[in-house]
Protein backbone atom coordinates (compact mmCIF):
# COMPACT_ATOMS: atom_id res chain seq x y z
CA UNK A 1 0.00 0.00 0.00
CA UNK A 2 1.04 3.33 -0.73
CA UNK A 3 3.41 4.83 2.01
CA UNK A 4 2.00 8.41 1.86
CA UNK A 5 -1.95 7.40 1.86
CA UNK A 6 -1.08 5.75 4.98
CA UNK A 7 0.40 8.28 6.42
CA UNK A 8 -2.50 10.65 5.52
CA UNK A 9 -4.60 7.61 7.05
CA UNK A 10 -2.86 7.80 10.61
CA UNK A 11 -2.93 11.19 11.03
CA UNK A 12 -6.06 11.26 13.46
CA UNK A 13 -4.55 9.05 15.75
CA UNK A 14 -1.31 10.28 16.27
CA UNK A 15 -2.14 13.70 18.05
CA UNK A 16 -2.99 13.39 21.74
CA UNK A 17 -5.71 16.47 22.56
CA UNK A 18 -5.36 16.00 25.96
CA UNK A 19 -2.64 15.15 28.87
CA UNK A 20 -2.97 11.60 30.17
CA UNK A 21 -1.56 11.47 33.98
CA UNK A 22 -0.63 8.32 33.72
CA UNK A 23 3.36 7.90 33.59
CA UNK A 24 5.41 6.57 30.62
CA UNK A 25 7.31 3.72 32.07
CA UNK A 26 10.83 5.45 30.80
CA UNK A 27 10.11 8.66 32.78
CA UNK A 28 10.77 10.05 36.01
CA UNK A 29 7.04 11.05 37.75
CA UNK A 30 5.19 13.85 35.83
CA UNK A 31 8.42 14.46 33.56
CA UNK A 32 7.03 13.44 30.30
CA UNK A 33 3.61 14.87 30.19
CA UNK A 34 4.96 18.40 31.58
CA UNK A 35 6.59 18.82 28.23
CA UNK A 36 4.14 17.06 25.93
CA UNK A 37 3.12 18.48 22.50
CA UNK A 38 -0.61 18.58 21.58
CA UNK A 39 0.38 18.31 17.49
CA UNK A 40 0.39 14.91 15.51
CA UNK A 41 3.25 12.71 15.71
CA UNK A 42 5.06 11.88 12.58
CA UNK A 43 5.82 8.60 11.38
CA UNK A 44 9.19 8.06 9.54
CA UNK A 45 9.41 6.70 6.09
CA UNK A 46 10.79 3.53 8.01
CA UNK A 47 7.96 2.89 9.32
CA UNK A 48 5.56 3.35 7.09
CA UNK A 49 7.63 0.88 4.49
CA UNK A 50 7.03 -1.02 7.93
CA UNK A 51 3.05 -0.78 8.34
CA UNK A 52 3.13 -0.96 4.42
CA UNK A 53 4.48 -4.51 4.39
CA UNK A 54 2.80 -5.63 7.55
CA UNK A 55 -0.21 -5.40 5.63
CA UNK A 56 0.51 -7.25 2.51
CA UNK A 57 1.56 -9.97 4.52
CA UNK A 58 -1.71 -9.46 6.61
CA UNK A 59 -3.43 -9.92 3.41
CA UNK A 60 -1.87 -12.94 1.85
CA UNK A 61 -2.25 -14.89 5.48
CA UNK A 62 -5.36 -13.78 5.66
CA UNK A 63 -6.64 -15.62 2.80
CA UNK A 64 -5.42 -19.17 4.28
CA UNK A 65 -6.48 -18.44 8.18
CA UNK A 66 -8.91 -16.31 9.21
CA UNK A 67 -6.98 -13.08 11.05
CA UNK A 68 -9.10 -10.52 10.39
CA UNK A 69 -12.35 -10.08 8.74
CA UNK A 70 -11.52 -6.52 7.36
CA UNK A 71 -10.24 -7.17 3.84
CA UNK A 72 -9.87 -3.18 2.75
CA UNK A 73 -6.73 -1.83 2.98
CA UNK A 74 -7.98 1.64 4.31
CA UNK A 75 -9.88 0.07 6.58
CA UNK A 76 -7.58 -1.93 8.08
CA UNK A 77 -5.28 1.09 8.50
CA UNK A 78 -7.66 3.05 10.17
CA UNK A 79 -9.08 0.25 12.47
CA UNK A 80 -6.32 -1.43 13.80
CA UNK A 81 -2.83 0.26 13.08
CA UNK A 82 -4.75 3.69 13.73
CA UNK A 83 -6.37 2.17 17.14
CA UNK A 84 -3.04 0.54 17.99
CA UNK A 85 -0.81 3.60 17.64
CA UNK A 86 -3.66 5.85 19.05
CA UNK A 87 -2.60 3.44 22.09
CA UNK A 88 1.38 3.73 21.57
CA UNK A 89 0.80 7.44 21.56
CA UNK A 90 -0.55 7.71 24.42
CA UNK A 91 1.63 4.71 26.49
CA UNK A 92 4.91 6.29 24.53
CA UNK A 93 4.84 9.91 24.03
CA UNK A 94 8.29 10.30 24.49
CA UNK A 95 8.91 8.37 21.39
CA UNK A 96 12.62 9.12 19.83
CA UNK A 97 14.09 10.52 22.58
CA UNK A 98 16.82 8.70 24.55
CA UNK A 99 15.71 6.11 27.45
CA UNK A 100 17.46 4.52 30.20
CA UNK A 101 16.34 1.08 29.72
CA UNK A 102 13.93 -0.40 27.62
CA UNK A 103 10.06 -1.30 28.81
CA UNK A 104 8.77 -4.73 29.13
CA UNK A 105 5.07 -4.90 27.38
CA UNK A 106 2.85 -8.17 27.19
CA UNK A 107 -0.08 -8.18 24.55
CA UNK A 108 -2.37 -10.97 25.66
CA UNK A 109 -4.52 -12.07 23.32
CA UNK A 110 -2.39 -10.56 20.20
CA UNK A 111 -3.86 -12.58 17.23
CA UNK A 112 -3.22 -10.98 14.09
CA UNK A 113 -1.01 -8.45 15.83
CA UNK A 114 -2.76 -6.08 17.06
CA UNK A 115 -2.00 -3.77 19.13
CA UNK A 116 1.69 -5.20 20.55
CA UNK A 117 3.40 -5.35 16.86
CA UNK A 118 2.52 -1.32 15.71
CA UNK A 119 3.48 -0.40 19.54
CA UNK A 120 6.86 -2.64 18.62
CA UNK A 121 6.91 -0.01 15.50
CA UNK A 122 6.51 2.96 17.10
CA UNK A 123 8.52 2.53 20.13
CA UNK A 124 11.25 -0.07 18.41
CA UNK A 125 13.06 -0.36 22.37
CA UNK A 126 10.16 -2.39 23.87
CA UNK A 127 10.82 -5.40 25.17
CA UNK A 128 7.80 -7.49 23.61
CA UNK A 129 6.02 -10.77 24.77
CA UNK A 130 2.75 -11.56 22.11
CA UNK A 131 0.69 -14.18 23.98
CA UNK A 132 -1.27 -15.82 21.86
CA UNK A 133 -2.53 -19.46 22.06
CA UNK A 134 -3.62 -20.22 18.00
CA UNK A 135 -0.60 -21.56 16.62
CA UNK A 136 -1.43 -20.91 12.88
CA UNK A 137 -1.72 -17.16 14.70
CA UNK A 138 1.58 -17.48 16.56
CA UNK A 139 3.14 -18.45 13.30
CA UNK A 140 1.66 -15.88 11.54
CA UNK A 141 3.10 -13.19 14.43
CA UNK A 142 6.82 -14.42 14.28
CA UNK A 143 6.79 -14.00 10.55
CA UNK A 144 5.75 -10.63 10.46
CA UNK A 145 8.62 -10.21 13.04
CA UNK A 146 10.99 -11.93 11.10
CA UNK A 147 9.95 -10.20 7.90
CA UNK A 148 10.15 -6.33 9.55
CA UNK A 149 13.55 -7.18 10.97
CA UNK A 150 11.62 -6.69 14.41
CA UNK A 151 14.22 -7.26 17.56
CA UNK A 152 13.20 -8.55 21.32
CA UNK A 153 10.29 -9.79 20.48
CA UNK A 154 8.84 -12.92 22.22
CA UNK A 155 5.89 -15.07 20.57
CA UNK A 156 4.24 -17.71 23.44
CA UNK A 157 1.84 -19.58 21.70
CA UNK A 158 0.25 -21.13 24.88
CA UNK A 159 -2.48 -19.95 27.03
CA UNK A 160 -2.15 -16.45 28.91
CA UNK A 161 -2.50 -18.78 32.26
CA UNK A 162 0.48 -20.43 31.64
CA UNK A 163 2.79 -17.83 30.58
CA UNK A 164 5.16 -18.00 33.97
CA UNK A 165 7.39 -14.75 33.08
CA UNK A 166 7.55 -12.12 35.65
CA UNK A 167 5.03 -9.57 35.31
CA UNK A 168 5.62 -6.43 32.38
CA UNK A 169 5.59 -2.25 33.23
CA UNK A 170 2.68 -2.60 30.22
CA UNK A 171 0.09 -4.88 29.07
CA UNK A 172 -2.41 -4.41 26.23
CA UNK A 173 -5.73 -5.99 25.55
CA UNK A 174 -7.94 -5.32 22.33
CA UNK A 175 -10.75 -7.13 21.30
CA UNK A 176 -10.54 -10.06 22.71
CA UNK A 177 -13.60 -13.15 23.40
CA UNK A 178 -14.56 -13.49 26.97
CA UNK A 179 -13.17 -10.09 28.08
CA UNK A 180 -14.95 -10.71 31.62
CA UNK A 181 -12.37 -13.97 31.99
CA UNK A 182 -9.30 -12.46 30.12
CA UNK A 183 -9.48 -9.02 31.62
CA UNK A 184 -8.35 -10.34 35.08
CA UNK A 185 -5.91 -12.29 33.77
CA UNK A 186 -4.21 -9.43 32.01
CA UNK A 187 -4.36 -7.22 35.21
CA UNK A 188 -2.52 -10.67 37.02
CA UNK A 189 0.52 -9.86 33.94
CA UNK A 190 0.74 -6.41 35.19
CA UNK A 191 3.88 -5.58 37.69
CA UNK A 192 3.46 -3.15 40.23
CA UNK A 193 3.02 0.34 39.58
CA UNK A 194 2.87 -1.24 35.98
CA UNK A 195 0.17 -0.19 33.41
CA UNK A 196 -3.16 -1.73 31.55
CA UNK A 197 -3.89 -0.51 28.70
CA UNK A 198 -7.38 -1.49 27.16
CA UNK A 199 -8.87 -0.94 23.42
CA UNK A 200 -12.50 -1.34 24.22
CA UNK A 201 -16.14 -0.61 23.32
CA UNK A 202 -17.89 1.74 25.72
CA UNK A 203 -19.93 -0.48 27.37
CA UNK A 204 -17.53 -2.37 28.61
CA UNK A 205 -15.86 0.24 30.76
CA UNK A 206 -18.87 -0.79 33.49
CA UNK A 207 -17.06 -3.57 34.30
CA UNK A 208 -13.57 -2.77 34.88
CA UNK A 209 -13.99 -1.70 38.77
CA UNK A 210 -15.53 -5.15 39.73
CA UNK A 211 -13.23 -7.22 37.35
CA UNK A 212 -9.47 -4.99 38.06
CA UNK A 213 -9.51 -4.55 41.99
CA UNK A 214 -6.20 -2.51 42.80
CA UNK A 215 -5.88 -0.63 39.57
CA UNK A 216 -6.51 3.51 39.22
CA UNK A 217 -8.17 3.82 35.75
CA UNK A 218 -7.54 7.29 33.85
CA UNK A 219 -10.79 8.93 32.06
CA UNK A 220 -11.04 7.04 28.92
CA UNK A 221 -9.89 8.90 25.58
CA UNK A 222 -12.13 7.94 22.86
CA UNK A 223 -10.60 6.77 19.52
CA UNK A 224 -11.16 8.46 16.66
CA UNK A 225 -13.33 8.23 13.82
CA UNK A 226 -14.83 5.64 16.04
CA UNK A 227 -18.45 5.88 18.00
CA UNK A 228 -17.70 3.91 20.86
CA UNK A 229 -14.40 2.30 20.79
CA UNK A 230 -12.12 3.98 23.37
CA UNK A 231 -8.81 3.54 25.18
CA UNK A 232 -8.31 3.34 28.91
CA UNK A 233 -5.24 2.95 31.11
CA UNK A 234 -4.97 1.84 34.32
CA UNK A 235 -2.12 2.11 37.27
CA UNK A 236 -1.88 -1.04 39.45
CA UNK A 237 -0.99 -0.14 42.53
CA UNK A 238 2.15 -0.59 44.61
Amino acid sequence: MDTTRIAELLQPFLAISNPDPLEDCHSEPSSCHSEQSEESAVLTQTQLQNISTYIDILLRWNARINLTAIRAEEEIVTRHFGESLFAARHLFPERGRERPRSCSVIDLGSGAGFPGLPIKIWTPDIELTLIESNQKKATFLREVARQLTLTDINVFSARAENFSTPPAEVVTLRAVERFESALPIAARLVAPTGRLALLISQAQLTQLSDLTPGFKWSPPLPIPLSESRILVIGVRKA
